[in-house]
C-alpha cells in the first residue's frame, strides 16, 4: 500500500498547478479584455465571446473527458488536456483578430475541461479516504491564489507589456506542470472498457451548448425573444434525447444509474444550490460597491480581498477537519455561517459601511474553506471507483452551471427594480448616478443576499437529510452484522 501512496505530495503539487495555472488564464481575462477589444478592434459583443466561448467548451467537455479517462486512463488524459490548454493559450496570445482569438479560447476551453475531468480522479486514487479531504482542500487553495493573483498579476502585465502577455505568461508553468506530470504520475489501469458513446456525447453538448447560451445570453437578447425561447426549447428537446440514447446504449457516455447512489445525486443537488448562492457575493457586491457606491475597480477588488484570503488557510484545514469529524458535518457548520452571513449582507444599506461588508465576507472565507472541500468529498467518494472520471466530470459541470445560474439569476433580480439598459450598465460595473437608481440598486442587493440565503438554506436540508440517510445505512449494517 505504501507504494501506491509514494509519490503523493508530488501527484498533488502538479494537479494544483494546473489548477492554479487555468484559474489564473480564465480570471485574468476579464482585466483584459477592455486593452484587446481596443487592439483588436472589435465589439463589444464578440469580445464578450471571448470570455463565453472559454465557459461553453470548458462545460460541455467535461462529462465527455471524464468518460475517457475512465475508459483511456486519467494520466493520459490529464496531460493532453493541458498539453491543449497550453499551446492553444500561446495561439491566443499570437492571435491578431477577434474571430481568431475566440476560436482558440474554444479549444482552451477543451483542454481545461480534460484537465480538471481528470484531476479529481487522479487524487482520490492517489490518496486514502483518511486524507483526501486534505487534498482536496490544498488543490481548492489553487483557485482561490488564481483568483487572488490573476486580477493583479493581469493588471501589472497589461501595463507594462499588453493584454498578449497574460497569455503567453502561462507558457513556463504549463511546461514546468507538463513535465512534472510526465514524470510524477502514474497510469492506473483503464477503469472500463468499451468504445466512446458519440451520440451520447453529441445530444451532451449540444444540450449544455443551449441551456449556457439561454442563461448568459438571457439579458442581451430579451428574455421572451425567439431566439432566446428556441434556445431553452432546443435544450428540453436534446436533454430529453441525450437520456433516451443513455438508457438505450451499451457504453452510455454518463450511466444513470450513478444517480441512484443516494448520497451522489443528493450531493448534486447541493452542489447546485451552493454555487448559484455563493457565485452570487461577488456579483451582487460589484452592484453594490461600483455601480450604487461609485467605487472604483481597483477599491472594489481591494474590499473582495477578505472572500478569498482566510481560504488559503482555511482549505487545507477544512479538508483536514473534514477528515477527522465527517465530511456532512463539516460541510453543514460551513452553510449555516454562510447563510448568516449572507442575511448579514442583506443589510448594506445606501451608505457605505466597510464593516459591513468585510466582517461577513471574513466569515464567509472561514466558512468556504470548511465546507467546500468537504462537499467535494462528499459527493465524489460516493460514487463507485470505476465511474470516477464520469462523477468527477457531472460533479464540475453541475458547477459550472451553478456559476452560470447565479449570474441569471442575479440579472433577472436587477430587472425587477431598473431597466434593461441600466441593468447591464451596472453589471458590468459602470457607475449609475441618480439617486433614485442608486436606491434601486442597493435594493436590489439587499433582496438578492436575502434570495440567495434561500439557496444556502436547501443545500443545508439536502445535507440534514443526506446525513440521515447515512446514518441509516449505518444503523442497518450493524444490525445485520449482529445478526449474522
Amino acid at each position: 500500500m505504501k507504494g501506491v501512496y509514494f509519490n503523493k505530495w508530488a501527484v498533488l503539487a502538479v494537479v494544483t498547478l494546473v489548477s492554479f495555472v487555468t484559474n489564473v488564464d480564465a480570471t485574468i481575462v476579464v482585466i483584459g479584455l477592455p486593452s484587446l477589444i481596443n487592439d483588436l478592434h472589435i465589439e463589444l459583443v464578440t469580445g464578450m465571446w471571448v470570455i463565453t466561448s472559454y465557459l461553453i467548451t470548458s462545460t460541455i467537455f467535461l462529462l465527455p473527458a471524464g468518460r475517457w479517462a475512465d475508459i483511456k486512463g486519467t494520466k493520459r488524459i490529464f496531460l493532453w488536456g493541458f498539453f491543449i490548454f497550453t499551446i492553444a493559450t500561446v495561439l491566443c496570445g499570437a492571435s491578431t483578430s477577434g474571430e481568431m482569438l475566440i476560436t482558440f479560447r474554444l479549444i482552451q476551453g477543451i483542454g481545461a475541461a480534460f484537465a480538471l475531468a481528470s484531476a479529481t480522479p487522479i487524487l482520490m486514487r492517489t490518496f486514502p479516504k483518511e486524507q483526501l479531504g486534505l487534498a482536496i482542500g490544498i488543490n481548492s487553495t489553487s483557485w482561490v491564489i488564481g483568483s487572488i493573483i490573476g486580477p493583479v498579476a493581469g493588471g501589472a502585465l497589461i501595463n507594462s507589456f499588453g493584454w498578449r502577455s497574460m497569455f503567453f505568461v502561462s507558457a513556463p508553468f504549463g511546461l514546468l506542470a507538463l513535465i512534472g506530470g510526465w514524470v510524477v504520475l502514474k497510469e492506473w489501469k483503464a477503469q472500463q472498457s468499451g468504445k466512446t458513446d458519440w451520440i451520447g456525447v453529441f445530444t451532451f453538448g449540444l444540450t449544455l451548448t443551449a441551456l449556457l447560451l439561454t442563461l448568459s445570453q438571457g439579458q442581451s437578447w430579451g428574455w421572451s425573444s425567439l431566439r432566446i425561447i428556441g434556445l431553452f426549447l432546443t435544450a428540453i428537446v436534446l436533454g430529453c434525447v441525450f437520456i433516451s440514447a443513455e438508457l438505450k446504449v451499451q457504453d452510455p457516455l454518463f450511466n444513470l444509474s450513478l444517480f441512484t447512489h443516494r448520497l451522489y445525486s443528493t450531493g448534486l443537488g447541493i452542489t447546485m444550490s451552493y454555487c448559484i448562492g455563493y457565485f452570487s457575493i461577488t456579483l451582487l457586491l460589484a452592484l453594490y460597491l461600483q455601480g450604487a457606491q461609485g467605487l472604483s475597480p481597483l477599491e472594489t477588488g481591494l474590499l473582495l480581498v477578505p472572500l478569498s484570503l482566510p481560504q488559503l488557510i482555511m482549505g487545507p484545514l477544512g479538508g483536514k477537519l473534514a477528515d477527522s469529524f465527517g465530511a456532512i458535518r463539516v460541510l453543514m457548520i460551513g452553510m449555516i455561517l454562510i447563510a448568516f452571513s449572507l442575511l448579514l449582507l442583506g443589510n448594506l444599506g445606501t451608505h457605505l459601511s466597510v464593516l459591513k461588508v468585510i466582517i461577513p465576507l471574513l466569515i464567509i472565507s472561514i466558512a468556504n474553506g470548511f465546507a467546500w472541500p468537504s462537499l467535494a468529498k462528499t459527493v465524489l467518494s460516493s460514487a463507485p471507483s470505476k465511474h470516477a472520471g464520469a462523477a468527477s466530470g457531472m460533479f464540475y459541470t453541475i458547477y459550472n452551471i451553478g456559476r452560470v445560474g447565479s449570474q441569471t439569476v442575479t440579472l433577472l433580480l436587477l430587472q425587477l427594480y431598473v431597466s434593461p439598459a441600466v441593468a447591464s450598465q451596472a453589471f458590468l460595473g459602470t457607475r449609475i448616478n441618480g439617486d433614485t437608481i442608486k436606491d434601486s440598486l442597493v435594493h436590489v442587493t439587499d433582496i438578492g443576499f436575502r434570495v440567495y440565503t434561500l439557496f444556502f438554506i436547501a443545500a443545508l436540508l439536502l445535507t440534514i437529510g443526506m446525513l440521515k440517510n447515512q446514518k441509516q445505512k449505518l444503523f442497518y449494517k450493524q444490525v445485520d452484522e449482529h445478526t449474522s
